[in-house]
């Protein structure tokens, strides 16, 4: 599967679920504050903004937010939001697209950098990410953990989420770090609708490692965008990464 066949006008019509899910208020507030604290008086890039669920409310607090994003439909959607004197994006690769100017803040939310499926490519889009910023500039990545204990020998399968109406389920090859989620949503009908993404997992000291190879220390790591405690049992975290004032 080519990003630019998921991501494509179906799923961006269905991808926005404003209040509820990633969307809802106690999931994005904490995200857009701690964004909005970290760009301080500079300008935000965002990689892969999607139809704006983050950078939409961030623009709204003052911070001036570009983005980079692959999906042209995504793209599509966010226009219906904010134009793009608003929210100017370059259509690209996060790990290659480059745009103008320089900012104090790149971020990448929401598991994104997963999406790029070599090892290769997550290095790159640390280094762009790098190109972008001004001395001491920060990059900000939330991600999940790989849930690999929970995997016995055997079996490649985990079930991360279980609801009325919707079950998730991660098959993982380990050869490769790679995870395709498995996103089944249904009703009382017989029929159900299935909604795939691949994936190449990132342990954190991976990650962390990745940041050198661009540049950057670790400045914090947390188990929330509200600072929690990042701990052996968190399920995802919120990494800053910052460069050198002096590079």
């Amino acid at each position: 599967m080519r990003q630019e066949e998921i991501w494509d006008a179906d799923t961006a019509r269905r991808y926005d679920t404003p209040g509820t899910g990633m969307f809802a208020a106690e999931v994005l507030g904490p995200a857009v504050e701690r964004l909005a604290e970290l760009a301080g008086d500079g300008r935000a890039l965002e990689f892969a903004i999607g139809t704006g669920r983050v950078a939409v409310p961030l623009a709204g607090r003052g911070v001036p937010v570009t983005g980079i994003e692959l999906s042209p439909p995504m793209l599509a959607q966010l226009r219906t939001k904010a134009d793009e004197a608003t929210i100017p994006v370059v259509v690209g690769d996060m790990a290659t697209a480059v745009a103008s100017g320089e900012f104090t803040l790149v971020y990448l939310v929401y598991n994104t950098i997963a999406n790029l499926l070599t090892q290769a490519e997550q290095v790159a889009c640390f280094r762009n990410a790098a190109r972008h910023l001004t001395p001491g500039g920060r990059f900000v990545i939330e991600l999940w953990v790989p849930e690999l204990r929970k995997l016995p020998p055997g079996q490649q399968a985990t079930v991360w989420h279980s609801e009325p109406g919707h079950i998730g389920l991660d098959t993982y090859d380990t050869l490769r770090q790679h995870v395709v989620s498995h996103h089944f949503v249904f009703d009382d009908s017989r029929q159900a609708q299935l909604f795939r993404t691949p994936h190449r997992y990132i342990w954190p000291s991976e990650l962390d490692l990745m940041a050198q190879l661009a540049g950057f220390e670790l400045e914090a790591r947390h188990g929330d965008w509200a600072g929690a405690e990042f701990t052996a049992e968190t399920r995802s975290h919120v990494s800053v990464y910052r460069l050198p004032l002096d590079r």
